[in-house]
């Protein structure tokens, strides 16, 4: 494990793990950690020193990337390239064909994206409602314990673990909408994924209209409109509150109506 010091007014140990194991005991207890993935949202904010950390692990050589099948049980290490799931069925492969361009895609990892914090110019962790909406469940580790828990529940609280691995059962449909205009460049101002499984469950997923990812339960009966219910959209340069309210609605519909069509 290299250590070195990045240039700053405070010294930043910088952590480059060849191993899982030695990612997680670098991590620690995630206090003033910040953690390298691709590094396409960190590193401007260490340039430009919205962060400025006492340690950085950078997860480069650990050895965390891949996507492996068990059956119908899908799992992805964190360092996995984003472009790498683009093949992949929806919601998850649209969903990731719409983040950025392949230079963004082939650097970005799927465990930066989903633990991308809040950004007052555009929203940020498109995969996070296409993983909900699969009902995906992450492993993770802080303060050296490893854990399992559905990805609802990690991402209020993923600055303060490492995120290992994301895992789903691939579902006998899916779709995803998004909202792309012009003027958003390469950002999705909002979207939502959908996933049937073969019991006929449907679950929803929004990015974009909320801090993070956030579960669309309330829509899932077929309402369209109830999906309102279940977020609190906001202003960002790319959208009003007001525009996401009348949009998501659209949306979700189209969701429903393609899982419908593949029932």
């Amino acid at each position: 494990m290299a250590i070195a010091s990045l240039a700053s007014d405070v010294a930043t140990e910088v952590f480059t793990p060849a191993s899982e194991e030695e990612a997680i005991a670098a991590f620690g207890d995630g206090t003033d950690v910040v953690v390298v993935g691709g590094g396409t949202i960190v590193v401007p904010d260490l340039t430009y020193r919205r962060l400025e950390p006492k340690k950085a692990v950078l997860l480069g050589r650990s050895g965390m990337s891949g996507l492996e099948r068990d059956g119908s049980r899908v799992t992805i290490g964190a360092t996995t390239p984003v472009q790498a799931l683009v093949d992949l069925a929806a919601p998850l492969g649209p969903c990731a064909a719409n983040v950025a361009d392949i230079e963004i895609r082939s650097q970005a990892t799927v465990g930066g994206n989903l633990c991308a914090g809040e950004s007052p110019e555009a929203p940020r962790g498109d995969l996070q409602g296409a993983f909900l909406a699969l009902g995906a469940t992450v492993r993770s580790a802080a303060d050296g314990e490893v854990s399992d828990e559905p990805l609802e529940d990690f991402l209020p609280k993923r600055h303060e673990r490492l995120l290992l691995s994301v895992s789903f059962e691939e579902p006998a449909a899916g779709a995803y909408a998004g909202l792309d205009r012009p003027h958003t460049h390469d950002y999705t101002a909002l979207s939502v994924s959908g996933a049937r499984a073969a019991d006929g469950t449907v679950r929803l997923a929004a990015t974009g209209a909320g801090s993070h990812g956030q579960r669309l339960p309330s829509a899932e009966g077929g309402d369209a409109e109830a999906a309102l219910q279940d977020v609190t959209p906001h202003d960002d340069a790319l959208a009003s509150a007001w525009y996401r309210a009348k949009v998501l609605p659209v949306l979700v519909r189209r969701v429903l109506d393609e899982l419908k069509e593949s029932a």
